[in-house]
């Protein structure tokens, strides 16, 4: 029968050879061209099927093709060649070569040559050796698709890490290079060796390590979860766009999530075209606790620099929202206006902005009465800019302003204008808190429109007084005067303490607000709880120190702040080159410092007065002062006259001595001029006298 087969085919052979001679030879159009034509296409389209199918005996079929490809060949070599010689020779080499080959008779499968019969059984005289434990054991519902083969036979040439086998396999679409693979133990019934690791993944598919992902399997309809399946994931092809061109939520996970801000999740991002800042919004899983926030690897990870001052975070609760302005908000200048300066119903005022855009606030009084504040800053670092906002606020609030100073400078006199009582010098603070410590008294006895004593409350009709604020500035030199400080440590402390009944509080300022620079503690507690601090432009030295003796917690106490909020100029490299000298610093941070409204310090840079141009606008037209009883009762006890006199006769004690006698010692005694008192009881027995 296979002869007979493979005569036909020789056949068919020699009575087409002279058909595809004729066929060059013939018109365009002729009936039996088209038809030659027409087979020749039939073959080579399907040829090319085949190729693109990549289907099981390519080869096979290529040969069984062979000869309407060739024919294809030899009918546009005869087209193109002059001479019907050339057509006849062509056409009759085609015909005798598959003659002798006969491809399609050769091809089939009764012509293959016979497999040698299986050898005869023989009987066993033992048990047949255990199966090796890496002999590929294939499972009913592995996938037997192309890919997951050829994922196979990779793995198990590379080894199969940890005993494992390739359950199935998936390519990722749009990626060529990714894929995502279901390995199951080789051993029924344990689980998956440690020896698959990232890198032995990476090897296999010559990939680098943090291209592979590892993964729980999960349990679904066809696949098993648990320690004996694991699902990997081989994404080079991903993690170079994620490297790339990453979604904001990736570069979250990539750059804060695992360092700045660690296990925080990404929720969504906000732009403020009007403000310029971008907001990112953030939040952590209820077990992790507060949030703990590098701020130098933030500000990298959003691609600014911790100096530029442009990144801040703010944490409520689980959720964190991270700001990122095109420009510092602290290196802005805010001007100070009357209406910012003039409180609300609750005694809220605008002191600045804090560096996340929300206004910095303060009060001139708290539910408690009168509010006290305390003003740190270094010289040059705002604080008489802060002390005018503060003045300015109880102007508009209808106070009486009194401020004492230890030592002039050029803008006190210009906030002096706007005040009842003015003066310079130790004495003079001294005399303006027994006047404080006396008034407390008189207005403790003065009744309210109802006939009743009162404490004081603005939201209480019929106070027969107004609120009144001593501004004490430079007070810890004033309190380390020789002569006089003990005593002005004593009554302002008295003040801070029992000031806010009577309608009495305090503004001190200085350039330090330390328990070891000699601040009262008990002082500083007081201003601390009815009031709310502002401190400018803090030495990086002296920030623990000084949160820490306001209470603030460790782990609320903040970093220093730059020297300069603005960016840095490029074309450093250019102008090293050229020889040429830095520009200078820009130093912006006067006004930048901390407020302390609650546990946590915010940043802040307060509004700026403009001295040059004048501060008046930022005052009320009227200067306050105490009524005609308050006054009658001080000048009763002699406390209220020019305190800018010398020690006047009895002030601190005895008149000196006659002449004729021995004069008192000038170091160890007691002498004229000079305040012995170190207590708040000596005091008020003086002010008694």
């Amino acid at each position: 029968m296979a002869a007979i087969v493979t005569r036909l085919e020789r056949t068919v052979y020699l009575a087409a050879a002279p058909v595809l001679g004729m066929a060059a030879s013939l018109p365009p159009h002729h009936p039996l061209g088209v038809a030659v034509a027409t087979v020749e296409g039939v073959g080579v389209a399907a040829a090319l099927a085949v190729v693109a199918a990549r289907a099981r005996r390519e080869g096979l079929w290529l040969v069984r093709l062979s000869p309407l490809l060739t024919a294809g060949v030899v009918d546009l070599a005869a087209r193109n060649i002059s001479g019907w010689h050339w057509d006849a020779a062509m056409a009759g080499g085609w015909g005798l070569l598959f003659c002798a080959v006969a491809p399609l008779s050769k091809t089939l499968r009764r012509n293959r040559p016979a497999v040698a019969a299986a050898p005869e059984a023989k009987a066993l005289t033992a048990p047949p050796p255990a199966p090796a434990r890496d002999v590929e054991v294939l499972d009913p519902l592995d996938a037997t698709d192309r890919f997951s083969a050829d994922v196979r036979a990779l793995w198990r040439s590379a080894g199969g890490a940890g005993h494992t086998h390739v359950a199935a396999a998936h390519p990722h679409v749009g990626k060529p290079h990714d894929l995502t693979m279901l390995l199951r133990s080789s051993e029924r019934g344990r689980p998956i060796g440690g020896g698959l690791t990232r890198a032995a993944v990476a090897a296999a598919f010559a990939v680098n390590e943090s291209d592979v992902v590892l993964l729980e399997a999960t349990a679904m309809a066809g696949r098993q979860s648990g320690p004996g399946w694991r699902e990997v994931q081989v994404i080079p092809d991903e993690r170079k766009r994620r490297r790339t061109s990453p979604t904001e939520a990736e570069r979250w996970e990539d750059q804060v999530a695992s360092n700045a801000i660690p296990g925080s999740r990404f929720i969504g991002k906000r732009r403020d075209e009007d403000r310029q800042v971008s907001y990112w919004i953030a939040e952590l899983p209820d077990s992790a606790g507060e949030p703990r926030i590098d701020p130098v690897a933030l500000a990298r990870a959003m691609g600014a620099s911790h100096d530029d001052g442009r990144v801040f975070a703010t944490v409520d609760g689980r959720r964190v929202l991270v700001a990122v302005w095109d420009d510092s908000p602290l290196s802005k200048v805010y001007p100070a206006t009357r209406a910012l300066l003039t409180p609300d119903e609750n005694g809220w005022w605008t002191t600045g902005y804090l560096a996340n855009g929300q206004p910095a606030l303060n009060r001139v009084y708290t539910d408690r009465g009168a509010a006290h504040v305390l003003v740190v800053a270094p010289s040059g670092g705002g604080k008489t800019q802060l002390m005018a906002l503060v003045m300015a606020a109880y102007s508009n609030f209808g106070a009486v302003l009194w401020l004492g100073t230890e030592a002039p400078d050029e803008k006190t006199p210009l906030l002096g204008a706007h005040c009842a009582r003015y003066g310079v010098g130790a004495l003079y603070m001294l005399r303006q808190l027994r006047a404080l410590i006396a008034l407390m008294e008189i207005r403790g006895t003065m009744a309210w429109s109802d006939g009743k004593i009162h404490d004081w409350d603005p939201k209480l009709p019929g106070c027969p007084y107004r609120p009144l604020e001593c501004f004490q500035d430079e007070f810890l030199s004033a309190a380390a005067d020789p002569d006089y400080g003990d005593e002005i440590s004593a009554l302002a402390q008295e003040v801070s303490v029992k000031g806010r009944k009577y309608g009495i509080g305090e503004v001190i300022a200085g350039q330090s607000a330390q328990v070891q620079h000699g601040f009262p503690s008990l002082m500083l507690k007081n201003i601390r709880e009815n009031g709310i601090p502002v401190l400018l432009k803090l030495a990086p030295g002296d920030i623990t120190s000084t949160f820490k003796d306001l209470g603030v917690a460790l782990e609320y106490i903040p970093d220093a702040l730059p020297r300069s909020f603005s960016r840095e100029a490029g074309g450093r490299i250019e102008r090293i080159l050229a020889g040429e000298a830095e520009p200078p610093s820009d130093s912006n941070t006067g006004g930048v410092g901390w407020t302390v409204p609650g546990r946590k310090p915010e940043v802040l840079r307060t509004l700026f007065a403009d001295f040059g141009k004048g501060i008046d606008d930022l005052f009320s037209a009227e200067v306050y002062d105490l009524t005609a009883h308050e006054t009658r009762e001080l000048e009763a006890r002699s406390l209220l006259f020019d305190w800018s006199l010398p020690p006047q006769p009895g002030e601190f004690g005895d008149d000196p001595d006659d002449e004729d006698e021995e004069p008192a010692p000038k170091r160890g005694g007691k002498t004229a001029g000079r305040s012995t008192i170190t207590t708040v009881d000596q005091a008020l027995a003086a002010i008694r006298r």
